[in-house]
């Protein structure tokens, strides 16, 4: 039986992938299908950029907020801002995940989603898109629960079998609803 992590009671579902496989896009997908389930979605991601601007029309953090993350909680090296009402920056070291989630309303939470972040210990779903000419992170990362791809699993090389769940990462549907089954 597959089990999420969790912080405090909270589940956390993490998003690992390669720079360009579509985390953000499939998250700016993803929430609006968990908001109508009802599950009131935190989200945490890490950027490698030493500075950011925030909430600015066009940008990961900004679209994933207009999505329907109630809280977007956005780190890197230089500052970390959490955008509920005002956002929040200061400097600090290179983010930890688990520092950075006492900051979330977790009051207001039913899942933290996280996009980066992964090499943390933490449940996660793998992005994979073989034309990218990129390796799977699973199975050298064992929180990995679940491949989504848009390939099937004769398609990844070097795979001989994939002991967990492999989801169309074209079908934010299907994604939403294993999610779902996982809380």
């Amino acid at each position: 039986m597959i089990s999420l992590t969790t912080y405090h009671d909270v589940p956390l579902l993490g998003f690992a992938a390669f720079s360009g496989t579509g985390k953000t896009t499939l998250l700016e997908q993803l929430i609006p299908e968990l908001n109508q389930a009802n599950i009131r979605v935190a989200m945490v991601k890490h950027t490698h950029h030493e500075k950011f601007d925030i909430d600015k029309p066009g940008k990961d953090s900004y679209r994933l907020r207009k999505a329907g993350a109630e809280q977007m909680l956005v780190a890197s090296a230089k500052r970390w801002a959490l955008m509920v009402e005002q956002p929040v920056q200061e400097r600090m070291a290179e983010p930890d995940l688990f520092t950075l989630l006492p900051h979330l309303d977790l009051n207001k939470t039913d899942l933290i989603l996280v996009e980066g972040f992964k090499h943390e210990s933490i449940s996660k779903i793998e992005l994979h898109r073989p034309t990218l000419g990129k390796p799977l992170l699973f199975p050298n990362d064992s929180n990995i629960i679940a491949i989504a791809t848009d390939q099937t699993a004769s398609g990844i090389k070097d795979q001989e079998t994939l002991p967990c769940p492999m989801l169309d990462i074209n079908n934010i549907t299907e994604i939403a609803a294993f999610i779902t089954e996982l809380l």
